[in-house]
């Protein structure tokens, strides 16, 4: 199994909160960079012998995209790699894009699970995000969606923002679950280099949420849907009769994936690769020098290190098979996980192991006590 991702760099606005790598001016680059686009993934081919059983169309705003373009890049998919019968293909969709012309072509297209970018309930929130779309319009974008007969929809929510309290994150919990969607996403919010939202924080117009109040909407949001019969199965991810996301599970399980695309990353266990962050380079470069990506080999700490970091935050744990294969714990690493379990952080199981309640409000934390130095 493995996963191919796709980044679409092109956005209507710029989000306040969002340091991913987008463009709004895009119309310049759009035909060359799909077409580039569609390039990489042939000259690729031979990167992933794999069947593949994910295609993830991230960015940016892949639902800009037209029809003909969604085309052009899942057929170089099909003539160049091996797909499985039961693929899963999402699309990161915003609710203004959601127009029931689009939601039936992405269907004939194959397209078989949206992630819709709702974010918030209250159009005030929305507004200070700059979001593109009204809570009405993202409420109705999700049930145009099951109407036209996506059956597997996954929404974003976003807590920790400024001035949210328990009743209203509540509230937009309650207004989420009533949607039904098969699956939900939650992060809290970041102020990250380079975006409005940092810059807002240093002349002191944005001050952060206190981290205990956004740790108690954490609470909330696990108990609440839980009561609702969503599995938390990692850290910000929620679903409902196991419609766990699989491209993003073979993340977290340590899977092979490639990326196409400007700042798209590449993962075969060993290296890791990134395209650069520049759509005219890419653009430019790709098919006849090495000047549009940059790889790094990973280091046996380094493996040791996204082992942690990325089992703690799932269900399924850290596997013991993969810490034997990286040469087992040492000594100071087993009483370190036997003082985790002491606290109520951490479960012992048979084949894992596997954070607690209490202990995914700290994973991040968790796993760097476990990271080992790097010797490179």
């Amino acid at each position: 199994m493995a996963g191919l991702y796709l980044h679409i760099p092109f956005c209507k606005k710029r989000c306040s909160y969002c340091d991913f790598h987008f463009v709004t001016n895009f119309q310049k680059h759009r035909e060359a960079l799909i077409l580039t686009m569609s390039k990489e993934i042939e000259l690729r081919k031979n990167d992933l012998t794999e069947r593949i059983d994910s295609i993830y169309f991230g960015g940016g705003t892949p639902s800009l995209l037209e029809k003909h373009e969604f085309e052009l890049l899942l057929n170089s998919i099909s003539s160049n790699y091996s797909v499985g019968d039961n693929i899963e293909i999402t699309i990161e969709a915003n609710p203004d894009d959601c127009s029931e012309l689009k939601l039936q072509d992405w269907i004939n297209l194959g397209i078989n699970r949206l992630s819709i970018g709702l974010q918030s309930f209250k159009d005030g929130e929305l507004e200070w995000m700059n979001r593109s779309h009204t809570t009405e319009q993202g409420i109705s974008a999700v049930k145009n969606a099951q109407k036209a007969g996506f059956s597997n929809i996954s929404i974003d929510l976003i807590y920790g923002l400024p001035e949210l309290n328990k009743e209203e994150w509540l509230i937009s919990l309650k207004n989420a679950v009533a949607l039904n969607p098969s699956h939900i996403s939650a992060y809290c919010l970041t102020v990250e280099p380079k975006t409005a939202l940092h810059k807002w924080t240093s002349i002191g117009r944005f001050n952060p949420l206190d981290e205990e109040i956004q740790n108690e909407q954490f609470e909330d949001l696990i108990l609440f849907l839980e009561k609702h019969n969503y599995e938390q199965y990692e850290i910000s991810n929620f679903a409902k009769n196991q419609s766990y996301a699989k491209h993003n599970t073979a993340y977290w399980e340590g899977k092979k994936y490639l990326g196409f695309g400007p700042s798209a990353h590449s993962y075969d266990r060993i290296n890791r690769r990134w395209n650069i962050s520049n759509n005219s380079v890419y653009c430019k470069n790709v098919g006849l020098n090495s000047l549009w990506y940059q790889q790094e080999e990973l280091s046996k700490e380094d493996q040791w290190n996204e082992l942690f970091l990325t089992g703690f935050r799932t269900k399924w744990g850290v596997n013991k098979k993969s810490i034997e294969l990286l040469g087992g714990l040492n000594d100071s690493e087993q009483k370190m996980l036997s003082k985790f379990i002491s606290l109520g952080l951490l479960i012992n199981t048979n084949t894992s192991w596997i954070l607690t309640f209490e202990g995914k409000k700290q994973a991040d934390g968790l796993a760097s006590e476990m990271f080992r130095l790097n010797n490179n």
